[in-house]
């Protein structure tokens, strides 16, 4: 049996990206590059006004106070998008908007609540520092150098980055397509009649969700019964895809074939039990190099499996240089009581306490309990060699799907 770093570091260097694809700005949110991209223009292009006010030469207003205003005389406006104003001479002031190009001779901006019009100018009230409320020509960026690399991702900054660069296309890592193959005679479609013994097979719809959120393409298929020739015969669709995900018949029990299709269908075996729980009977195989993993039938396992093995593989095949997610430390509201041997992943929900992250631990941990899941923002990481623990010990936690809420403003009371 391994331990869960034996079974990533076997598993990893399977998961590999399937190569790039070109797609529209518009449509590669989320995605990661697969080149890196450099900008084409420097920005800002020109000088321009951080504020509505007035561009002046900063040696002009020098002396200016409340009490002791410089006044200068008026001439012209700059305004964004407009054609580029007349140069400024000395001793005089041109109206100037937000994202307006400065006028050549201009070398600062006076905001307009620190000015007072009159009829032939503006006054102006307060001195000004060279450069103040000025946005340089290349201060932010220089055509030519690294905007992204390889690997990032695209968030809506990101995004927002790329347009103003008037970048209309990025190469990003392909999605994979992730086959989802369930097994057992008492899975029913939802929707169906439920005949005694008979369940709905919830678990490929929270697969289905899981593997969409990571970004990757899920494909789910009928569910096969405990035949070893119909789980053949399914396997070898499912084997069209990038990645295979099987759900049961991964365990010792009679009609738990996987491992017998695996074998006659050529796929290889890595490895066949872990070092978790819940989820032990999880296996790993590959086929052409393709990666192949077994995870259980109980819902709860599956989507612990899910989560730890096998959501890294498929975030470093879409690219993602940082796979894994990084634990915070939190602190148990109450005791737990568990026997130790393998690490274990418990559902909890976690909030913030002053300067703090508490984590209640759900009271049914069992690995068939979906209701257990409902709610839950915390996979709490118990190591093997810990038994009972106590409130206020402090532990390993991966902040999970809605992460930490409040019902108030972090901004409340702040002013």
């Amino acid at each position: 049996m391994r331990t869960i770093e034996e079974a990533l570091a076997s598993m990893l260097p399977a998961f590999v990206p399937i190569g790039e694809e070109k797609l529209h700005l518009r449509q590669a949110a989320g995605r990661h590059l697969s080149r890196d991209i450099v900008a084409l223009v420097d920005s800002p292009p020109f000088d321009n006004s951080a504020m509505d006010g007035y561009a002046v030469r900063a040696e002009d207003v020098a002396s200016s106070t409340p009490d002791a205003p410089v006044e200068l005389r008026v001439h012209g406006e700059s305004r964004a998008g407009a054609s580029l104003p007349a140069p400024l001479s000395p001793r005089v002031a041109c109206r100037i908007f937000t994202g307006a190009a400065l006028p050549a001779g201009a070398d600062t901006v006076v905001a307009q609540e620190d000015t007072e019009p009159t009829r032939d100018g503006v006054r102006i009230r307060e001195a000004a520092t060279r450069g103040q409320h000025v946005r340089r020509h290349g201060s932010d960026l220089r055509a030519g150098e690294i905007l992204l690399r390889a690997g990032d991702r695209l968030w809506p900054g990101e995004i927002g980055l790329l347009a103003s660069q008037n970048i209309a296309e990025v190469h990003v890592y392909r999605q994979p397509k992730v086959a989802i193959l369930s097994t057992g005679d008492e899975l029913r479609e939802l929707g169906a009649a439920l005949d005694p013994g008979t369940i709905v097979n919830s678990n490929v719809y929270v697969l289905t969700e899981m593997l969409r959120s990571l970004g990757a393409i899920p494909v789910p298929l009928p569910a096969a019964r405990d035949d070893l020739a119909e789980i053949e015969k399914a396997l070898r669709q499912a084997l069209e895809a990038d990645v295979v995900i099987t759900m049961g018949g991964v365990s010792v029990g009679a009609y738990d074939l996987v491992h017998d299709a695996f074998e006659r269908i050529g796929i290889e075996p890595a490895f066949w039990k872990v070092r978790i729980k819940p989820g032990k009977p999880v296996a790993f195989a590959r086929y052409q190099g393709k990666p192949i993993i077994g995870v259980p039938g109980n819902p709860i396992s599956a989507m612990i499996t899910f989560e730890v093995l096998v959501a890294p593989g498929l975030r470093a095949m879409l690219g993602d240089p940082q796979p894994h997610p990084q634990p915070v430390s939190a602190k148990l509201r109450g005791p737990y009581h568990r026997r130790p041997g393998r690490t274990e992943i418990a559902r909890g929900v976690a909030t913030r306490e002053g300067d703090d992250i508490v984590v209640a631990l759900h009271e049914q941990q069992g690995s068939g309990s979906l209701p257990s899941f409902v709610g839950v923002n915390a996979l709490v990481i118990l190591p093997p060699e810990s038994a009972d623990l106590q409130a206020g010990d402090r532990v390993d936690t991966i902040l999970w799907g809605s992460g930490l809420r409040s019902a108030r403003s972090f901004f409340d009371g702040r002013g």
